[in-house]
């Protein structure tokens, strides 16, 4: 995975301010560099396939410095193979510097946001455009602040109890094919741009959600939080009834919380995955409903066996 420099200034709002062409280097991790060490003729350890930002630390030291040994310093500093350079605050370029990456074939960007500010910008965007990705089949909700993945085989009913659950003032995210990528140990998920805000319903056709129920139906990225798999009720096989087989589903090397539900004729499905929505969010609070249960139990069984002992 590689983006040309090109690609990442336009994304940044940077200005081309001199050096080589956008294209012919490119950007091969998501990390920025701050070569303050090297300004000062330390290159012994050098992260020179970063992106260079200079600060006013940087710039401030690179004005400090003879006319000779500037030159040195930038000669060695561009015989690395450097993807750009960005200047913040707008600061005036040294002549040398844009000189030295003219030849190295290095460009150079300038933006005038704070430095702090722009490289915090920048690690996000750069740690989205190397993020893992993947696409899932399934509806994505909101619900109740939780990012619930609804899957299971086609026809099985998840755009309709996604349709049910939009009555009830949740959010939709995405409908049917799910964009996923992994930032750290955090799943987003979201629809692809073309089909963004729509929802096929068989019989219906293709419909608006943000049309039909205003734009705040419609959530463009969400977390994924919980994964709830529609299953077809079979009457041989063993569904959890207490929750407390803490079962996980693996997507992109991140376990997520998995709930299988059974589907059966007079099942309100909206429900069950708000109760499951609400269910995982106090769990995530710490409290569960099963570990209450068993509590209340050993209390119980713990008086009775006193009372026979009395």
């Amino acid at each position: 995975m590689s983006i040309t420099p090109g690609t990442f200034a336009r994304a940044l709002g940077l200005t081309k301010i001199g050096g080589g062409r956008d294209d012919r280097k490119t950007i091969s991790v998501p990390e920025i560099s701050r070569p303050g060490l090297q300004f000062a003729g330390y290159f012994d350890i050098f992260a020179n396939e970063r992106p260079q930002l200079i600060g006013l630390a940087e710039m401030g030291y690179l004005n400090s410095l003879s006319g000779q040994t500037i030159e040195e310093r930038l000669s060695r500093f561009f015989t690395y193979t450097i993807p750009c350079v960005i200047v913040a605050r707008g600061m005036e370029c040294p002549a040398a510097l844009l000189r030295h990456a003219q030849e190295a074939d290095v460009p150079v960007y300038s933006t005038r946001e704070q430095t702090s500010d722009w490289a915090a910008r920048a690690m996000f965007y750069l740690a989205e455009a190397f993020a893992p990705r993947e696409t899932r089949h399934g509806v994505l909700m909101d619900v109740y602040g939780q990012g619930v993945l609804i899957m299971g085989e086609s026809g099985i009913g998840k755009s309709e109890c996604a349709l049910e659950l939009l009555n009830h003032g949740h959010q939709l995210v995405a409908d049917d094919v799910v964009d996923v990528c992994r930032i750290g140990s955090q799943l987003l998920g979201e629809a692809p741009e073309m089909v963004r805000d729509l929802m096929e319903l068989r019989g219906v056709g293709i419909v608006d959600i943000k049309k039909i129920f205003g734009i705040g139906a419609v959530v463009h990225r969400k977390s994924i939080d919980l994964v709830i798999e529609i299953d077809p009720w079979s009457a041989d096989k063993q569904y959890d009834r207490l929750g407390t087989m803490g079962r996980t589903i693996s997507i992109l090397d991140v376990k997520v919380p998995y709930l299988e539900i059974p589907v059966r004729p007079g099942r309100s499905l909206a429900t069950i995955v708000e109760i499951a929505a609400r269910s995982w969010s106090l769990r995530a609070e710490g409290y569960t409903a099963a570990e209450e249960l068993d509590r209340r139990l050993r209390e119980h069984y713990a008086k009775k066996n006193s009372g026979t002992q009395e």
